[in-house]
């Protein structure tokens, strides 16, 4: 019996491929077992190859993994693309519809399962994804009951005869593979510990964070990675009072979260790198008017279009410095589903707080990733609205022709905010350079003021739980490996094997990008001979990030990957291991 093991489906895309891996994934996950999944999909409606790979463990796991133990295919272009990840000895469970075959030099067992046939046998053709699932489920050992609930769930409104129909069809897919298949114990999961786990994707972990963090508008424009954030919310938003607005484009959804949070009310938006294109300007304008915005970036390949469906992280410099002008801004970036949760409490307290717009930047595979997530600490959440005028303040009365100072000068650099319609609050909002009461100057002197108001925001840093994630075992290391976002598990794993052989090796990971943490990243990377930044882009961006804020540039080695793919944690030992052969540490 196996500890873990990797599974994947795939096919053409539009045969059920993500609902089979949703349905296995979720009994398991309701069984107790921890979970890491990844889908690869094509930038279209149907058509194109599509899989889903699911990493299934009775420990935690959190990423991917660099082998197969069984892959599950509708077609042939399944196998040739994906059986080179097999173990040895390793099963393909095929539809014998098309007469499937094992590549050469493949090692694995190959069973044809007549799915499509026993599909229509049971009701539908459409069903043979569920009789795929039933022959997976005869080689994991999971019974059949473990399904019934996630049936009702998920076709129950189309009533009890197509639950039953759906259930039937696994049952038939695995007993044909038990009456096929000798032996296959060695594939059979060990129990799990039974606990109940929640199981989700960064996207749904954002919107949940988002409405407990009290945001009730949402404005946005629907675009891959990100869309899945806007649906969550429109489906749980009025439960609360709420709403999302689908804006006519990226620029409208932008403007429209700056004026609901003039206004009081907690509002964010998502997007994708396109749209953060075209969000720039408005960006800058939260930015001079000193107003709250929470803004997700979701990456994803690029320029242009690019991969809309892939993973890439080639946005960080345009997070830090596209807008133009200078203004205070905070860029953080969750690495697991349950940071996207809690880091978006923070980002709205934060936006508040130094009254600025804060960038929640996640990639790809943390966005559509499917993974477990502990019981989520309700007692953690904590509402911080910085310096905004209450509704029981009395302020004191404006003589003639005198203004609110909402932009006036402070120590910290934040100014006290009120919402419009406040007595003795009246203000002047602009774009253009102002005043302490917002009025409009050009004051050379005023100027220089205002600009160091605004950027001393954040000089003496920010209040942020976390900045850095340490793993930092050795004062003298080979090597320090450094990452954002989804990478983070693909490291932790990476440097295990690594510290295995004997190779001391820490890892920061960047949680909070700007400002940027300098001085700790200086400090782990004085204690080891070369530090090798991990990003999926070509430029070595975040490479590039610490070299101009923290130096040592003589020690950092960038490793990209660009290919759409995310890193697979054999990619980070064999870099780290090439490092040592060719005595560079």
């Amino acid at each position: 019996m196996k500890k873990q093991l990797s599974w994947k489906v795939g096919g053409q895309q539009g045969e059920g491929i993500d609902s089979a891996g949703e349905i296995l994934s979720t009994a398991l996950n309701r069984k107790g077992y921890y979970l890491y999944g990844y889908r690869h999909f094509s930038s279209r409606i149907k058509g194109g190859h599509s899989n889903t790979k699911l990493r299934i463990s009775v420990n935690p796991v959190r990423s991917i993994s660099d082998e197969l133990d069984i892959l599950v295919a509708f077609d042939q272009e399944t196998i040739d693309f994906n059986a080179s990840e097999l173990v040895s000895n390793g099963i393909i469970i095929a539809d014998s519809k098309f007469n499937p075959t094992v590549p050469e030099g493949v090692s694995a067992r190959l069973i044809a399962v007549p799915f499509t046939k026993i599909a229509e046998e049971v009701g539908m053709a459409q069903m043979k994804n569920m009789v795929a699932v039933g022959a997976s489920t005869a080689l994991l050992g999971v019974p059949i009951d473990a399904f019934r609930e996630v049936l009702e769930e998920r076709f129950s409104r189309k009533g009890q005869k197509v639950v039953e129909k759906n259930l039937e069809a696994i049952a038939r897919g695995k007993e044909y593979v038990e009456s096929e298949l000798l032996d296959a114990s060695e594939l059979k999961l060990e129990k799990s510990d039974g606990k109940k786990r929640l199981y989700m994707i960064g996207n749904d972990a954002i919107a949940f964070g988002a409405l407990a963090a009290g945001a009730r508008l949402m404005a946005a424009y629907p675009i891959t990675p990100s869309s899945e954030i806007m649906e969550w919310l429109i489906k749980r938003l009025p439960e609360f009072g709420g709403t999302v607005v689908q804006t006519e484009d990226e620029i409208a959804a932008i403007t429209m979260v700056i004026g609901a949070n003039y206004g009081g009310v907690r509002t964010l938006t998502a997007s994708a790198g396109p749209g953060l294109s075209l969000m720039t300007e408005a960006i800058g304008l939260s930015g001079m008017t000193e107003t709250p915005a929470v803004i997700v970036n979701t990456q994803r390949g690029g320029p242009s279009t690019g991969l809309p469906t892939k993973q890439e992280q080639s946005d960080l410099l345009a997070m830090l410095f596209s807008t133009h002008g200078e203004i205070p801004k905070i860029v953080i970036a969750p690495s697991t589903a349950e940071e996207c949760f809690y880091d978006t409490i923070e980002a709205f307290n934060l936006a508040e707080q130094y009254q600025c717009p804060v960038i929640i930047l996640t990639d790809l595979a943390l966005s559509l990733g499917k993974q477990t997530v502990e019981p989520l600490d309700y007692n953690r959440i904590q509402i911080n609205r910085g310096k905004l005028v209450s509704d029981d303040e009395e302020l004191p009365p404006l003589a003639n022709s005198e203004l609110f100072p909402r932009y006036g000068f402070t120590e910290d650099g934040i100014s006290r905010r009120v919402l419009p319609g406040k007595k003795n609050g009246l203000h002047h909002v602009t774009g253009v350079e102002h005043d302490e009461t917002g009025r409009p100057s050009e004051s050379t002197i005023n100027r220089v003021k205002m600009m160091n108001k605004r950027l001393g925001k954040l000089k003496n840093g920010i209040n942020f739980s976390k900045p850095v994630h340490l793993d930092s075992k050795y004062e003298d290391a080979d090597v320090l490996l450094i990452g954002f976002n989804s990478t983070r598990g693909t490291i932790a794993e990476a440097m295990e094997r690594l510290e295995a052989e004997g190779m001391r090796v820490n890892h920061a990971h960047l949680p909070q990008i700007l400002p940027f943490p300098t001085q700790i990243i200086a400090e782990e990377m004085k204690k080891a001979r070369k530090v090798v930044v991990v990003e999926n882009n070509a430029t070595g961006q975040l490479a590039q990030v610490i070299k101009m804020q923290v130096g040592m540039a003589e020690k950092i080695v960038p490793f990209g990957k660009y290919n759409g793919n995310p890193f697979l944690p054999s990619e980070i030992y064999k870099q780290c291991k090439e490092l040592l052969v060719h005595g560079n540490i």
